[in-house]
């Protein structure tokens, strides 16, 4: 009986070990996210300085004694303003005289003229007086104008920056009295290094941003110079899109933004740096397949991107879904659960 016994053990034991052993099918809970395709613009910043368009030297059209200097050094002036006065006196004493002359020869011209209606002088008489009239009211206007020239106005807005002289000083015709700092259209200057000059074509945007401000305002471009100087710049030269104001002057330093296309890929994606694991000397991810499974791909990686995430350029597609959270615990063609994320508006999940 004892050995009848020890035969049933053994034939169990023998049955036991011919039995197929269970395959693991345990399932692992793993969050996905989708790759995010970043756009294929690069952007770059410079320093750059802010510059007038350009300075203007004032000065008045006729020589006199300056009378009177309505501004000072750094004053601010708009298009048009009156910035200093001659001593008109004896200009308009000059449009006076012609005045008296004309009026009393425009009323000759008007009794030549009736003279004429009534046949009682020659045609020839009284184009004569009526050239006359002509001549000296060209005369009179020409007065009025070297009036006009005893007021000097500003030309456009801008900044006062030299007065070169002070009131009853003499000056002649062309005389620099003002330095004027145009401000009307203000420009930006900035220089970029030979290898962006070589880009040159892919820029697409400019704007620039006031060191310590949030606010981007946009450029438009104007030049860009095509020879290098002692240290390899190439200087650019940007206007603003809008006038911008007053808290932007002339020799204000400023970032200069230039957008270009990204030439080197075609796509570029972006995922979170724990969907990357290492396999021996490859980067890879977790790609989640149609079949709930998941498959090893290896990528490639080439830095990251603003928000901390791994660029991809090599082995993922848009629209693919990855592994982000687990990546180390799973294999290759191993079934896994997705953990879906939880709703802002049901906590628990009691909705």
């Amino acid at each position: 009986m004892k050995r009848v016994m020890i035969m049933v053990i053994l034939a169990g034991m023998l049955y036991a070990c011919s039995e197929p052993t269970p395959k693991d099918t345990a399932v692992r809970n793993v969050s996905l996210t989708t790759p995010v395709l970043l756009e294929q613009i690069g952007r770059k910043n410079y320093p750059g300085i802010v510059k007038e368009t350009h300075t203007i030297n004032l000065g008045f059209k006729i020589a006199g004694q300056i009378s009177h200097i309505l501004v000072k050094e750094g004053d601010y002036v708009k298009r048009g303003q009156l910035l200093a006065r001659l001593d008109d006196e004896d200009y308009r004493l000059g449009v006076e005289a012609l005045q008296i002359q004309y009026d009393q020869l425009q009323d000759e011209v008007a009794r030549t003229k009736r003279l004429f209606e009534q046949k009682s002088i020659s045609a020839n008489d009284f184009e004569k007086a009526s050239a006359g009239l002509r001549q000296l009211g060209v005369q009179l206007q020409v007065e009025k104008n070297r009036l006009d020239y005893t007021r000097l106005c500003a030309p456009t807005d801008g900044y006062i920056q030299n007065v070169n002289f002070s009131p009853a000083e003499m000056v002649d015709a062309g005389t620099s009295l003002f330095t004027l700092l145009d401000v009307s259209h203000m420009e930006v200057e900035v220089d970029i290094p030979v290898n962006d000059y070589r880009q040159r074509k892919q820029f697409l945007e400019y704007g620039c941003r006031v060191i310590g401000s949030k606010e981007t305002l946009p450029m438009k471009f104007l030049s860009l110079t095509p020879k290098a100087d002692g240290n390899q710049l190439y200087r650019l030269r940007l206007a603003f899109g809008n006038r911008p104001d007053g808290q932007i002057t002339a020799g204000m330093n400023v970032e200069v933004c230039i957008s270009m296309t990204d030439s080197v890929y075609k796509e570029k994606l972006a995922v979170p740096l724990r969907a990357i694991f290492r396999d021996g000397n490859s980067s890879c991810v977790w790609v989640f397949n149609q079949d709930s499974t998941v498959s090893r791909r290896p990528v490639t990686v080439s830095g990251m991107d603003a928000e901390g995430c791994a660029v991809i350029t090599e082995g993922l597609s848009a629209g693919e879904q990855v592994v982000c959270a687990g990546v180390n615990v799973l294999k290759d063609g191993q079934r896994v659960g997705v953990v879906k994320k939880a709703s802002k508006t049901n906590i628990g999940g009691l909705l």
